[in-house]
């Protein structure tokens, strides 16, 4: 069970970083784009807005749940694993 639940918890922090590259990645192109302008970039560019600051929101709070899950995950892993309940040492 419990390696079920260390199974799902990586998981969860794949999804994570994958779904925080994406978003950039989306946004990015979204304003960056490839090629000049076309009419739907510059219809409103006084009132284009620079993503960068957004995106290193999200980065910043993908990482800390990041962490924040290999921090429980390395605790549990070390709670499991006390010298006595070591099958070798018997």
């Amino acid at each position: 069970m419990k390696s079920g639940i260390r199974l799902l918890v990586l998981i969860a922090m794949v999804v994570i970083v994958a779904m925080a590259i994406v978003f950039n990645w989306i946004n990015v192109d979204e304003a960056y784009g490839s090629g000049p302008p076309y009419y739907g970039r510059t219809t409103n560019m006084d009132k284009s807005v620079d993503p960068r600051p957004v995106l290193f929101a999200v980065d910043a709070l993908a990482m800390l749940v990041v962490c924040a899950l290999a921090y429980l995950l390395s605790r549990r892993k070390g709670r499991n694993e006390t010298p006595g309940n070591n099958v070798a040492s018997r």
